[in-house]
């Protein structure tokens, strides 16, 4: 189970992210995280402009809504996904875990 918090506005949680992929997907949990491949490479913030356009994409979210908390190089990232509720963030989970 993707371990995560419910805030006062949204969700926090990790993603553990591959880089260089050859499509850009969510695979499901890994360890504790959200794994996902990113075909975009980890130079010059590009995974993690791909991490969060997937993200708001998946969870019907804009990308202003998705922030990169910390881990903004590193492949296991902390993500807050602002107005996104524990019901919507557990429902998508079952779809894609």
């Amino acid at each position: 189970m993707v371990r995560f918090s419910e805030e006062e506005s949204g969700i926090r949680f990790q993603v553990k992210v591959q880089p260089n992929a050859k499509k850009t997907e969510i695979l499901g949990e890994f360890d504790g995280a959200l794994k996902i491949k990113i075909s975009s490479p980890p130079v010059e913030n590009a995974a993690n402009k791909a991490c969060i356009e997937l993200l708001a994409k998946s969870f019907g979210l804009t990308k202003r809504q998705v922030h990169v908390v910390s881990g903004k190089q590193s492949k296991l990232k902390t993500i807050y996904l602002e107005g996104l509720s524990k019901e919507a963030f557990l429902c998508f989970l079952t779809q894609v875990c």
